[in-house]
């Protein structure tokens, strides 16, 4: 196996994670910033050629009836778009509170109401993505191993 690219997608940050090359591990990558769907393909495509990546999987924000919304369809044309810049596989990885998970781990203080935890969301916005990223690579890749008996 050779490295993944995890994306979780927003409208102005982009969450990134890569694999190792045996596919084992996860590992955040710094937050994007971006202002257009345009720029986000763009820059997932440069990052993907650098690091040599074979496959790309985007978080795919499902509602939790699991039914697709318009972040979901936003997201698909995202994916879409990238997969015919990059030529890449694209695959979808159910991203349903993912971000939360990535918020508790983060700010374990926010769920006891510390005077800090506010301080704290501020400051992990974008760390927030990174991790969300990384769990949804973890999954897939989990997921993955499972199916494929490796």
């Amino acid at each position: 196996m050779s490295r993944i690219l995890a994306v979780d997608f927003g409208d102005r940050r982009l969450g990134l994670a890569i694999s190792d090359e045996l596919g084992l591990t996860a590992q955040p990558l710094p937050t994007l910033h971006v202002q257009s769907i345009g720029e986000a393909v763009r820059e997932v495509t440069r990052i993907a050629h650098d690091r040599e990546v074979v496959t790309i999987v985007v978080g795919l924000p499902l509602l939790l009836s699991g039914e697709k919304g318009p972040r979901a369809v936003r997201t698909e044309r995202f994916a879409s778009e990238l997969a015919a810049a990059t030529g890449l596989p694209v695959r979808f990885q159910d991203e349903r509170l993912t971000s939360a998970e990535a918020a508790r781990y983060l700010d374990p203080g926010s769920a006891r109401g510390d005077a800090r935890a506010h301080d704290m969301r501020r400051r992990a916005r974008g760390e927030t993505d990174r991790v969300a990223a990384a769990l949804i690579l973890s999954s897939w890749l989990d997921r993955h191993r499972h199916e494929t008996g490796a």
